[in-house]
């Protein structure tokens, strides 16, 4: 009866540590860098809801949808994400461009991203237009300086963000 017992108990395990495979998501994306009238760029925290314990720090920002223009995706998203309206010709940029590989929930992303900056002052961040999975998986926003940016011992994604941001205030200049 033991032994039955422990077969069993065997087999369960085995399936339970059966690996899921995730679903491939393939996506260009708009990333957006609201930067306020102090040079700081606002920020999301959040996590993945399959790994609720590792918090990170993310740019707004998502796919681009049927017929939209990356700027026309940064905007949606901006307002979407943060409740910030703005129109497309706000936006300068891309600033910078990648392909990146991650996974989220249920998800493995191949992502295109290509990163806007735009200049808000006094902006009203608001996390009422966002869909439900972003309310539960987003926990908080902050503004953020590059001298925080480059001190901190926080996950923040993109990892050369500061880079990008003296890109900007360089491009700014120049102006």
């Amino acid at each position: 009866m033991a032994s039955a017992w422990k077969r069993r108990w065997r087999v369960a395990l085995t399936l339970c540590s059966v690996s899921v495979t995730k679903i491939p998501l393939r996506r260009f994306t708009a990333r957006v860098l609201p930067i306020d009238e102090q040079g700081r760029v606002l920020l999301l925290h959040g996590f993945d809801p399959a790994r609720p314990e590792l918090r990170f720090w993310f740019t707004i920002g998502g796919a681009v949808e049927d017929g939209e223009t990356l700027q026309e995706a940064a905007a949606r998203e901006l307002y979407e994400e943060v409740g910030i309206r703005a129109g497309v010709e706000e936006f300068t940029g891309p600033h910078a461009e990648a392909l990146i590989e991650f996974e989220w929930g249920q998800y493995a992303f191949t992502q295109d991203q290509s990163f806007f900056a735009i200049r808000v002052d006094d902006a009203v961040v608001s996390f009422d237009h966002m869909e439900q999975i972003e309310k539960d998986t987003t926990t908080e926003y902050r503004w953020w300086s590059s001298e925080e940016l480059e001190s901190t011992a926080e996950v923040v994604h993109p990892a050369d963000l500061t880079t990008i941001l003296r890109k900007i205030a360089e491009a700014d200049q120049a102006r």
